[in-house]
C-alpha cells in the first residue's frame, strides 16, 4: 500500500511539474517530437533499404571483363580468382564469350549490319557475377578490379550507393539530436528539483526515501518523452501511408517497392514510445544523478 501511494503522489506531482514550467516542458516536448520524427524517416527509410536491398539482390550483377588477348587458361585462372572472392555467388557466376557476346548483338539489324564489317571482334569476353550481400558489391567490385586480365568492372553502383547513404545521414542527424533533446529534457528536470529543493530537503529529515524523491522526476521525464511521441506517431501513419498510396508504392523506378504501410507503421509507432519514454527518463535520469546527487 505505501508504494502504491508513492507511484500515485510521484505521477501527480510529476504532472504538476510539467504544467509548473510549461514553457520547458514545451521546448523538451517541441525537441523530443522534431528528433522521433527523424527517427521515423530513418526507421522507415532503413526498413524500406533493406527490403529493396533483398529485392535487387536478384537482379544486380557485376560484369567483369577480361583483355581481349587473354587465353581460355587465363580466363580460367581470372574464374578461379573470382571464385575465391567471399562476397561472389559461387553458383551463379556465369562466362559469356566474345563469340557468344558478338552472337546475342547480332540478332539486331542494325548491330549486326555494323559488326559484319568489323575484321575482328570488338567484344570482350566477360563473366556476370552475383554477390551473396548487395551491400558490400562496391569493395567486391573493387577487389575484381585489382585481378590480372580484368580491364573493366561495371555494375549499378550509383543507384547502390544512392540507397545505402540515404539512411546514413539520417542516423547521424538523429544522434546529433537525441544528445540535444535529453540535455533539454535533463534542463527542465533540473530546473524542477531547483524550485522544489526546499521541499526535497524537508523530505529528506522526515526519511524519505531515495526512491520516493527521485521517482516523480523519472516520470516527468518520461510524460514529456511520450507526449513527444504522438505527433511523430502520427505523421508515421497517416504520412506514410500517404505517401505510399500517393506513389503507387513505386519509388522513382519498378525496381525500388516501398514497403506497404500495414507491415511497418504500427511496429514503428510503439518503437516511437518506447524510445520517447525512454529519451525522456534518460534526461530525467542525468539530471537527477548530477543535480540531486542521491
Amino acid at each position: 500500500m505505501k508504494l502504491l501511494r508513492i507511484i500515485k503522489k510521484s505521477f501527480r506531482d510529476a504532472f504538476r511539474s510539467v504544467f509548473r514550467n510549461f514553457s520547458l516542458s514545451m521546448a523538451s516536448i517541441s525537441c523530443t517530437t522534431i528528433t522521433l520524427i527523424l527517427v521515423a524517416v530513418a526507421i522507415l527509410v532503413t526498413y524500406n533499404v533493406n527490403s529493396v536491398t533483398k529485392d535487387i539482390e536478384d537482379v544486380l550483377t557485376i560484369v567483369v571483363f577480361v583483355d581481349k588477348k587473354a587465353t581460355d587458361t587465363q580466363i580460367e585462372e581470372v574464374k578461379g580468382k573470382l571464385l575465391a572472392l567471399d562476397n561472389v555467388n559461387k553458383e551463379e557466376l556465369k562466362f559469356d564469350s566474345a563469340e557468344d557476346i558478338k552472337a546475342s548483338l547480332s540478332k539486331d539489324e542494325d548491330l549486326k549490319d555494323i559488326l559484319a564489317i568489323l575484321d575482328e571482334n570488338p567484344v570482350p569476353s566477360s563473366f556476370i557475377v552475383k554477390v551473396e550481400d548487395v551491400r558490400k558489391i562496391s569493395d567486391t567490385a573493387e577487389e575484381i578490379g585489382e585481378i590480372e586480365l580484368v580491364t573493366n568492372v561495371k555494375y549499378g553502383e550509383s543507384l547502390v550507393n544512392k540507397l545505402l547513404s540515404m539512411f546514413n545521414v539520417c542516423v547521424i542527424a538523429v544522434a546529433g539530436l537525441f544528445v540535444v533533446t535529453a540535455f533539454l529534457i535533463g534542463n527542465t528536470i533540473k530546473i524542477t528539483i531547483f524550485s522544489r529543493r526546499h521541499e526535497i530537503d524537508i523530505m529528506r529529515l522526515v526519511g524519505t526515501s531515495n526512491f520516493a524523491i527521485k521517482l516523480p522526476f523519472q516520470i516527468e521525464g518520461f510524460i514529456l518523452g511520450v507526449i513527444g511521441s504522438i505527433i511523430p506517431i502520427i505523421l508515421t501513419i497517416y504520412g506514410y501511408t500517404f505517401l505510399y498510396d500517393f506513389i503507387g508504392g513505386k519509388l522513382f523506378t519498378e525496381l525500388v517497392v516501398l514497403v506497404p504501410p500495414s507491415e511497418i507503421v504500427y511496429i514503428t509507432s510503439l518503437m516511437l514510445v518506447i524510445m520517447g519514454g525512454i529519451l525522456g527518463m534518460s534526461g530525467s535520469y542525468n539530471s537527477v544523478k548530477r543535480y540531486l546527487k542521491i
